[in-house]
């Protein structure tokens, strides 16, 4: 029985060759996307995991692990016990973690106490030095030899051999062959005899195998671990005062499936330590690091997966159509084997054997393809933009083949399960559905269409009054806090409305229908009776199509939108490529009846004066330097620069205080050439701004918001206190934004430099370059500290876009969005296609009979054009509208609450004329293919062939 039922699945899935290849598509396809983002989320795991576990153990390399043993006070050490703890930890736990470790060391101690010199005629005997006898394992191997030897090997005798750090010895003075008596208290009274054989010094200090710091071992007498165990520990039964065992574990190959079960180990490694030597516990270690990564990496899973969701459902509606349109092929087959004694288990397995060897290709293939995906989403520096950067290590996990897994049995489910309902009905049952073809679909007949339009528009209402954005993933994209629910809610909208303009389709066709059925040409009075009498078959294409674009133009429109808004948030922070503020000399004048003569010289970077000496003294002034400027223009790489002055004073209007403000002094024609400016920001072309300062010396432009406050129109007079004097303006301009200025927290005036410096006396400034492309500023840096300039700090907006585009959390954000563009793409074109093929070819029939009955071959094809035209056409362009809408409805939501009030410059919706060329592309060769298609049918079309008795195949 086995064999022919093997047969006969392989003759049926080559007899629907087409579809099955198509199915096995989207399967991979489904398995690729569900596969990438736990690789993704992995591969970034992998790469930020050593700088986070470094900040976390305060200063410590990844992966330290730190287990101490600490005597309870003066009683007898349990030295089985003791040794039983150190072959566990030497041993078993190294395995027990599961990682490579960089380094090991084990240090074991005795109470440190005031060491004696045993000859005080050689050593300083008033001198006081408190040391500790030590041994650490491999010292000889991390340290080189600076005088005298190594002490011997084994126990050695009486006198206890010891070297020291050579630091050490210096500061204790203490030299070669030095004896010390080192007395051990406790009732014990015993003298031991300690002879300094050896000076050492680290090989390489930042080694970990010096976790305790080596300021820590400068009282320190080192003696070999079995004069240590032999002589002191079973010998002299001296009780251990302190052991330590420390590995600094590799976890650079760390994946997200072991943080739970490494965390667990650390957590049980506690209570075993405990029992096999009590007072032996972890002190330090990397489990609380890894839980609050665990979060991380399942906050940046579950946003990327949210991100994908509407993907993934949309590829596995083009798995369920293509089944679909396979089993409506194969319904009669179906009904005709039910009807001759086949049972409904029989072909029920006959469906789910082909659906899970389509489901185990998927799986040998789909992560392939995932893989490269994820390197492709580690790759992204922006939507659609790919870079060449140093690719995070993807990998294979246990995750990413759950999520594949996950992926086809819900696939195969999708073609099963109509199978399964097929398999039940027999030939009867089939011709009374095909009878009432015309009833509407369930979801038309219980209204959920306008269910889900409900939903979506309480979506919005949460949305819009600030309640759903209480939602935190943790992660965050620059300044825009990247919602789940955002790219969620948007997609059941373009679904929900795309439903119901298939609720209304039918009506608007007969409408049509009716109006013009006495005057519209042949062709078109067909196209529209056969699209009004069978208008359901053709649902499933139209809502694909509405899905696919409107998701398209949205994830198109929500990168777009996220990449723009925090880049020019960056550059209006930054207002230019570089900022520099250099080191101003200044020296602080005396002023007649100052108290103090407070501080006569020294660098500063402040304006105005300040009060040195406390008390009733006046305030001194400081006179500054001002540092060369023309040598800045000169650098290489500087395509312009120009002097930025920023000083904070008090803002005066009619003689009433405005509060605290921002004075930005500029010179109008170097400051053109240096500032970033979006010119939709302002009312006129910035440059109209710059003109009217340089036209009048006391121009000024200020802010709307005070404008607006205090009535001030240009021409009115305005004031700003600086240090001690204060400098009166004439207000030429009135704009909302300029570079750096954040006017809803501080007013501000922006004047002409040289006028301010004019008034006052000479205070430090910003110098802001343009700079040319690719350019580094590290050349810069050199060549100003050759020339003698100081700096005091020194930004680079590049740098920092740099930074931002780097961070695992954008580049998932964008390289989800960027691919699900792309499947959008080649689902719907694909599925276009499929649908035409298999509609046409399943017409054959009903062609030949227009054909018999006189139709032309011309009116033939304007018929069946006017059909794409009416569905396919209609739906390409409610899924682009319906894309749009959604976009201008939900994007702006991308604005957390904390900061839609504060937003500068201005949130903006974004819709890449490129990206919709794109769209508008891949929509003009679907329709193509589609036409071609349907010419390729009518020119292949034999009227003898076609009209034949019997069913149509």
């Amino acid at each position: 029985m086995g064999v022919p039922l093997l047969r006969f699945l392989f003759r049926k899935m080559w007899n629907t060759r087409w579809l099955t290849l198509s199915t096995m598509a989207g399967l991979i396809v489904a398995v690729a996307f569900a596969t990438s983002i736990p690789m993704y989320a992995d591969g970034a795991l992998k790469r930020v995991v050593t700088q986070s576990l470094q900040e976390r153990s305060t200063g410590l390399p990844a992966g330290s692990l730190l287990m101490r043993y600490q005597s309870a006070g003066g009683g007898k050490t349990d030295i089985q016990a003791l040794g039983d703890v150190d072959q566990y930890i030497k041993k078993d736990v190294p395995s027990r973690i599961g990682f490579p470790y960089r380094s090991f060391v084990s240090s074991l101690s005795i109470r440190g106490t005031e060491v004696v010199p045993v000859d005080s005629t050689k050593v300083d005997a008033s001198r006081m030095r408190q040391l500790t006898l030590m041994a650490m394992s491999g010292l000889n191997k991390q340290t080189e030899l600076m005088q005298g030897r190594w002490f011997a090997d084994g126990e050695g005798g009486d006198v206890l051999e010891a070297v020291m750090l050579e630091e050490a010895m210096f500061r204790n003075d203490i030299h070669i062959g030095d004896e010390f008596d080192y007395p051990v208290y406790g009732g014990l009274n015993i003298s031991l005899k300690v002879r300094v054989v050896g000076a050492v010094k680290p090989l390489k200090d930042t080694d970990p195998y010096w976790y305790q710091g080596l300021e820590s071992l400068m009282g320190t007498l080192q003696i070999s671990e079995a004069a240590f165990k032999k002589q002191l520990l079973e010998k002299r039964s001296i009780p251990v005062n302190n052991a330590n065992w420390y590995y600094a574990f590799d976890l650079r190959e760390i994946k997200t499936s072991q943080l739970s079960p490494l965390g667990r180990s650390l957590d049980r490694l506690n209570i075993e330590l405990y029992q096999l030597l009590k007072d032996t516990r972890i002190e330090i270690s990397f489990a609380d690091t890894l839980a609050d990564f665990k979060r991380q990496s399942l906050q940046l899973q579950t946003l990327l997966f949210t991100l994908a969701t509407p993907m993934i459902a949309m590829v596995f509606y083009y798995i369920a159509m293509n089944a679909r349109q396979s089993l409506e092929k194969q319904r009669s087959d179906i009904a005709v084997l039910r009807s001759r004694g086949a049972g409904t288990r029989q072909i029920m397995l006959i469906y789910l054997l082909e659906g899970l060897l389509l489901g185990l290709i998927a799986l040998a293939t789909g992560p392939l393809i995932g893989w490269f995906m994820a390197k492709s989403i580690g790759s992204a520096n922006g939507f659609l933009a790919f870079v060449d950067r140093k690719s995070i290590p993807v990998g294979f996990s246990t995750e990413a083949m759950i999520a594949g897994l996950a992926a086809v049995l819900l696939a195969v489910l999708s073609t099963v399960v109509p199978a399964v309902i097929y398999a039940r009905s027999s030939i009867v049952g089939y011709k009374q559905k095909l009878a009432r073809s015309d009833r509407r679909p369930l979801w038309q007949r219980w209204f959920l269409d306008v269910a889900l339009l409900g939903l979506a528009g309480y979506g919005w209402y949460l949305f819009n009054e600030r309640q759903i954005l209480t939602f935190r993933t943790g992660m965050t994209t620059d300044q825009l806090d990247v919602n789940p629910f955002l790219f969620f809610v948007p997609a059941l909208s373009i679904f929900a409305m795309g439903l119901f303009f298939l609720r209304v389709f039918p009506l608007l066709l007969k409408i049509l229908n009716r109006i013009g059925k006495r005057f519209l040409p042949v062709p078109l009075f067909l196209t529209l009776t056969q699209l009004s009498r069978s208008s359901k078959a053709y649902y499933p294409l139209m809502i694909l199509l509405i899905l696919t674009l409107g998701l398209g133009v949205y994830n198109a429109s929500a990168a777009r939108t996220i990449d723009l808004n925090s880049t020019q948030r960056t550059l209006y922070r930054y207002g230019s490529d570089v900022v520099i503020q250099t080191v101003w000399e200044g020296r602080a004048e005396i002023r007649p009846g100052s108290g103090n003569p407070g501080n006569p010289g020294g660098a500063g970077n402040g304006a105005g004066g300040g009060n040195p000496g406390g008390g009733q003294a006046a305030p001194t002034r400081i006179n500054y330097t001002e540092p060369p400027f023309e040598i800045f223009r000169s650098l290489d790489g500087v395509e312009s620069a120009a002097r930025v002055l920023q000083a904070k004073g008090n803002v005066v209007i009619s003689g009433r205080s405005a509060g605290q403000g921002t004075l930005m002094g500029i010179e109008n024609v170097d400051f053109s050439k240096v500032a970033w400016f979006r010119e939709d920001l302002f009312p006129a072309h910035p440059y109209r701004y710059l003109d009217l300062l340089g036209d009048y010396e006391q121009a000024a432009i200020v802010p709307s918001g005070i404008a607006e406050k205090f009535q001030l129109k240009p021409g009115d007079l305005i004031s700003v206190g600086l240090g001690d004097g204060m400098i009166e303006f004439v207000i030429v301009g009135i704009l909302p934004y300029w570079p750096t200025q954040y006017p809803d927290q501080s007013p501000f005036v922006i004047a002409n430099l040289d006028y301010i410096y004019d008034q006052v006396p000479i205070i430090p400034y910003e110098v802001w370059l343009k700079m040319k492309t690719d350019a580094k500023v590290a050349p810069i840096v050199t060549a100003l500290l050759d020339k003698g300039i100081e700096l005091a700090s020194v930004k680079d907006v590049r740098s920092e876009l740099i930074a931002q585009s780097k961070h695992p959390t954008r580049g998932g954000v964008f390289g989800i969005l960027s691919l699900g563009f792309i499947v959008s793409v080649l689902v719907s074109l694909s599925g276009y296609l499929l649908y035409w093929f298999f509609n046409l070819s399943g017409r054959i029939v009903q062609f030949g009979v227009l054909r018999a009955m006189g139709l032309s071959r011309k009116q033939l094809t304007g018929m069946l054009l006017l059909e794409q035209l009416f569905t396919g056409g209609l739906s390409i362009v409610l899924g682009l509208l319906i894309g749009r809408i959604t976009s201008v409805l939900f994007l702006p939501f991308l604005q957390t609450a904390e900061n839609i009030d504060n937003a500068v410059p201005p949130f903006r919706v974004v819709f890449e004329e490129q990206d919709m060329l794109q769209l508008y592309g891949v929509v003009g060769v679907m329709l193509l293919t589609g036409a071609g298609l349907l010419f390729l049918h009518i020119r292949r079309l034999r009227v003898h062939q076609a009209v034949k008795m019997g069913e149509e195949r």
